[in-house]
């Protein structure tokens, strides 16, 4: 994955799910076509082949199980993400928590299989954990401004640096509460690769607008 990055998380909302994730993901694309971000998607299990199939942006899956072919009801086989195109798996968002062997699991699975790896945490020492697992990237994403109105960036830039400095270049991007150009560039000087965010954009009236401002503060 080209790095600097937006990455959009479309959650469960209702503005982004069925028909309408599909809508909001050609919006995505079309504002990396037309600028030459590189902006990528996570959907819902149920949307994931629809969408894959639909634009040439990466999309993730939400989440992914340590699972195979056979008996497992209800998880989600890493083996047919891939098949149905997706580029890689979000994991351990701070909704779907997952205990670290499982997450282990799931993210040596996700690599046999060439699925892109991008791991959450909640704070830069639990992201400076996880690295022994070896993940694409590291998420950092404190619990408390997940969905907020003041972004990591301007609440606690400090976080921002202290994640870096554990984790590495190249290999950290932070979200909560992101909504702006400003917010992307204040993460980006600060050593951050991209940025994770959802409400901003899957929630506003005017997706279009919103991706283009975030996406100036990539340059």
């Amino acid at each position: 994955m080209k790095l600097p990055t937006i990455i959009v998380n479309f959650k469960i909302y209702e503005q982004a799910v069925g028909d309408r994730a599909l809508a909001l993901a050609k919006i995505h694309e079309k504002v990396s076509n037309e600028t030459g971000a590189s902006i990528g998607i996570a959907v819902t299990a149920i949307d994931l082949q629809k969408i894959s199939e639909a634009v040439s942006i990466p999309v993730f899956a939400q989440h992914i199980d340590p699972a195979t072919y056979g008996c497992g009801t209800g998880h989600v086989l890493p083996a047919l993400v891939k098949e149905v195109g997706a580029y890689g798996t979000l994991l351990n968002h701070a909704e779907c928590r997952v205990e670290d062997m499982i997450l282990e699991k799931s993210i040596k699975m996700a690599r046999n299989l060439g699925l892109f790896t991008l791991v959450c945490a909640n704070t830069p020492d639990k992201g400076a954990e996880l690295l022994k697992f070896n993940p694409d990237l590291i998420a950092v994403e404190p619990s408390e401004l997940i969905g907020g109105e003041v972004s990591v960036s301007k609440a606690d830039p400090s976080i921002i640096e202290k994640a870096v400095n554990l984790i590495g270049k190249n290999r950290v991007l932070v979200g909560a509460g992101i909504k702006t150009g400003e917010d992307v560039k204040i993460a980006l000087d600060l050593g951050a690769s991209g940025v994770l965010l959802a409400s901003g954009v899957t929630k506003a009236e005017d997706p279009y607008t919103v991706l283009m401002d975030l996406v100036s503060g990539l340059k």
